[in-house]
């Protein structure tokens, strides 16, 4: 194997990487400004420019290639943006995917839990290996606590809530049984004693959390 005329070569590719990437870090000029709060800066009266990615799963050891053939095109869209002089908020977080992790910790042992922050770690350092440029302040994982407690909290209001044409709002699933009771008394069906399985039947057609059958691409 002849050596590349200029002197790239694989190890020097390394050493300029590393590099740079380390100077990216100590310059912290991937990072997007707030206009108050701990994360605020200069860069928060520019205009803003939101980028995000699909999130991983964190349930395998590593990233496929797969993973940065769709990440590189959108970091060079968020370069792109911050040489139009905005301020961009790019960052990159986990999803939560329960089989492959729950698979993965029958095999070998270790608590889910446990794998999936060592993924995640793992899945950080790759990319920052790969040079994305990451606002790694805003990244977050969705099997987080802090996290999920309030998509949980979402859900429970949809769930808890339908919407009423008359006021052009949601209101309380509770405010919808008396107006079921009467739809039901015209039929000749007492709500008391359809039993809870109607009942709830009869609810969901309004929740605006809902399960339906649908066809699925």
């Amino acid at each position: 194997m002849t050596e590349p005329e200029a002197g790239y070569t694989p190890a020097r590719a390394q050493v300029i990487e590393a590099k740079w990437q380390h100077r990216w870090r100590e310059s912290r000029i991937f990072h997007a400004d707030n206009p108050t709060g701990a994360l605020a800066g200069p860069k928060a009266a520019r205009e803003a420019e939101f980028v995000l990615d699909m999130f991983p799963y964190p349930s395998g050891s590593g990233l496929h290639v797969g993973h940065p053939l769709g990440f590189i095109a959108t970091d060079v869209y968020a370069r792109y943006q911050r040489s139009e002089g905005k301020n961009v908020l790019y960052t990159m977080g986990f999803d939560a995917f329960g089989l492959p992790a729950e698979q993965f910790a029958v095999q070998t042992g270790i608590h889910p839990g446990v794998a999936t922050r060592d993924n995640i770690e793992r899945y950080r350092r790759q990319l920052e290996r790969l040079g994305m440029s990451h606002d790694e302040r805003r990244s977050l994982a969705t099997t987080e606590p802090s996290y999920y407690k309030w998509t949980q909290w979402v859900f429970l209001q949809l769930y808890g809530s339908w919407f009423d044409p008359e006021v052009n709002r949601a209101r309380a699933i509770a405010t919808l049984i008396p107006r079921l009771r009467a739809r039901l008394a015209e039929a000749g069906l007492d709500w008391d004693n359809v039993g809870r399985a109607r009942q709830e039947e009869l609810l969901g057609e309004y929740r605006l959390a809902y399960r339906k059958e649908s066809e699925v691409n």
